[in-house]
């Protein structure tokens, strides 16, 4: 497995990219929450919820960029298993799975976003958390799930 932590400064530039293309694509073809939706975003401590777009597909997307696929499966961002991923305000959710708590999930990462001030600055912290403790540990995923609405 691929050394995180030594390859990250030059893997960011590659991540944001194509997150803010990603995103821009949620943005353009995505839907806008429900009434519901919103009121749950808000919840979960969203401050612009109507800007949300949810993009339903098939499966999550994964980078052109070898290295960066890599990492993305290796470390367990886009495994297989993975059903949501939030990208600033846009939202990709795998088709069959939009369930409350995964949206719910997803909108605390968009809170985080918000909190970070842009795709760039959030995938830095970030990716940092991931490449130190995991996936599974890092702490805005522990706050993302926290945040879950049952």
């Amino acid at each position: 497995m691929m050394d995180l932590a030594s390859k990250l400064p030059e893997l960011l530039q590659k991540a944001t990219t194509w997150a803010e293309g990603q995103s821009e694509f949620i943005m353009e073809h995505g839907s806008p929450l429900s009434v519901t939706g919103i009121t749950d975003a808000r919840v979960v401590g969203v401050s612009n919820p109507e800007a949300i777009r949810v993009c339903v597909v098939q499966c999550l997307p994964l980078p052109i960029d070898n290295e960066l696929r890599t990492v993305a499966l290796e470390t367990g961002l886009l495994a297989p298993n993975i059903v949501g991923l939030t990208l600033g305000h846009g939202i990709f959710i795998v088709d069959g799975h939009g369930t409350r708590r995964l949206l719910s999930h997803e909108f605390r990462h968009v809170h985080q976003y918000e909190q970070a001030g842009s795709i760039s600055a959030f995938l830095s912290v970030y990716l940092s958390q991931i490449a130190s403790v995991g996936y599974r540990e890092a702490p805005l995923e522990i706050d993302a799930r926290y945040h879950e609405i049952q």
